[in-house]
């Protein structure tokens, strides 16, 4: 059984002092000595306990609690849940994996793309997205301009290969992948690549996560057609959107996965479509986000606020266009 470290202060001198008294009864000659020892374990255990490191203490994969996650808090995307949970979980459970995961979530805003980044990242780091091995780079706020590409290209790789050298498990995960310039992903795909390691670095456990709007329409396309058709949206399955939603996103000039090698080269594992929500899983998030605000869950408050939004197509109001993006600031008016 593991033995955590002392939680407070008063406790560890309290470890000290028997520790003394159990050395001094042993042996008087060698207590400073073990008492010195003692003390150094116990500061580099105090240390690995309050200081994130890269080892079990601070990162553990919680293959249960994704599956609950993505089970009871992601409404909507049975595919994206499906995938995403197998994905991961025969990912962190490889101890040798051949290459880095790597994951690119496709959908209308609000749908929950970065609800699912965020759901990963807890389940594998204790500290969730605030851990020091969780890089986020969103495109307009780090890639701004098209004219220092090159420097980008140089400052990400850098960044990739600073941070797995300090921990092979790190996760980076690239928001608005359709606003990012064509060609500055391609600088890392070394990294993603089926390498033992390179200049000394191992990539293969780290995980890469882009997130885009691109290839949206393709994925409404599709929903719209089941709709139509009077099908379940259950029944729509991966197989149905992967190989048409990768082509689309390849094709796509406003795509920073414009011809890009990591599509080329086959070195994005799975292509994670995400549906437009409906009108009922609106109302899942509203009552879900009310929750959290630590107010009582009010179905009408929430029907009030989901009436409101806009939907698509027009005189079905079938799919909603904002998702549940907007939910947080558009609740507070109906609370």
């Amino acid at each position: 059984m593991k033995v955590r470290p002392p939680r407070t202060w008063t406790t560890v001198l309290h470890c000290l002092l028997i520790s003394g008294l159990i050395v001094e009864a042993i042996e008087p000659v060698s207590t400073s000595l073990l008492l010195g020892t003692g003390a150094a374990v116990l500061g580099k255990k105090l240390y690995h306990y309050f200081y994130e490191t890269c080892d079990e203490n601070w990162l553990n994969f919680n293959a249960t609690g994704l599956k609950h996650d993505l089970s009871t808090k992601l409404y909507g995307q049975h595919v994206a849940a499906q995938v995403v949970l197998k994905a991961v979980t025969g990912f962190m459970n490889n101890e040798n994996p051949k290459k880095p995961l790597v994951l690119s979530l496709h959908g209308w805003t609000g749908t929950g793309k970065n609800f699912v980044s965020q759901l990963i990242a807890e389940n594998i780091y204790q500290k969730g997205m605030t851990s020091n091995f969780v890089h986020l780079f969103t495109a307009t706020a780090h890639f701004p301009h098209e004219a220092h590409v090159d420097k980008y290209k140089t400052q990400l790789q850098e960044w990739v290969r600073g941070n797995v050298s300090i921990c092979p498990r790190s996760m980076f995960i690239f928001d608005e992948m359709d606003k990012m310039h064509p060609g500055l992903i391609d600088s890392i795909k070394p990294y993603l690549d089926f390498y033992d390691n390179l200049n000394g670095v191992s990539y293969r456990k780290a995980i890469f996560i882009f997130l885009s709007n691109a290839g949206g329409e393709k994925i409404v396309e599709v929903a719209l057609d089941f709709w139509k058709d009077g099908r379940e949206r259950e029944e729509i399955q991966l197989k149905d959107l992967e190989t048409a939603l990768s082509l689309s996103v390849f094709n796509n000039k406003n795509s920073g996965f414009w011809h890009t090698s990591l599509i080329d080269k086959n070195l994005v594992d799975y292509f994670v479509p995400f549906l437009p929500l409906e009108y009922k899983h609106v109302i899942q998030c509203g009552l879900a986000e009310m929750v959290s605000k630590g107010h009582a869950p009010d179905k009408e408050v929430v029907e009030a606020m989901a009436r409101d939004l806009n939907y698509f197509p027009k005189e079905e109001r079938v799919f909603s266009m904002q998702g549940c993006k907007v939910i947080p600031a558009r609740l507070d008016f109906y609370v």
